[in-house]
């Protein structure tokens, strides 16, 4: 299991959390200093079937400095994933990936419906 996260992030300090206080086991990475690949975004966006759009962090500095709301619909797919791959502050946080399971953003009852079997 793959915990991206940001150490200032109090939305992947609560993922952080969730996921101790259930035990489970993970690989945690800074998304600023070993930001996600473009392979890997491919990987997760085809895994979670949710929009490229949603894996924007359009609430941080860098979409809004880019005018990124604006922008991002007149770019293809490839173009979103460069972009993405560029700055991982671009990227919505925190993601967990592990086989066949890919969550992007923490909503505790989503992760809960995923993770707890």
């Amino acid at each position: 299991m793959l915990f991206l996260c940001h150490p200032a992030c109090t939305t992947c300090a609560k993922a952080r959390a969730f996921l101790n206080a259930r035990g489970f086991k993970y690989t945690e990475r800074d998304i600023r200093q070993e930001r996600p690949t473009e392979a890997e975004l491919v990987r997760w966006h085809h895994v979670s079937g949710l929009p490229l759009k949603r894996f924007f962090n359009t609430s941080g500095n860098a979409y809004r400095e880019l005018g990124l709301s604006k922008k991002l619909d007149g770019l293809d797919e490839a173009a979103q994933l460069k972009l993405l791959a560029s700055d991982g502050m671009l990227v919505r946080r925190p993601i967990l990936a592990q086989d066949g399971l890919v969550l992007v953003g923490f909503n505790e009852k989503t992760w809960a419906a995923a993770l707890d079997n």
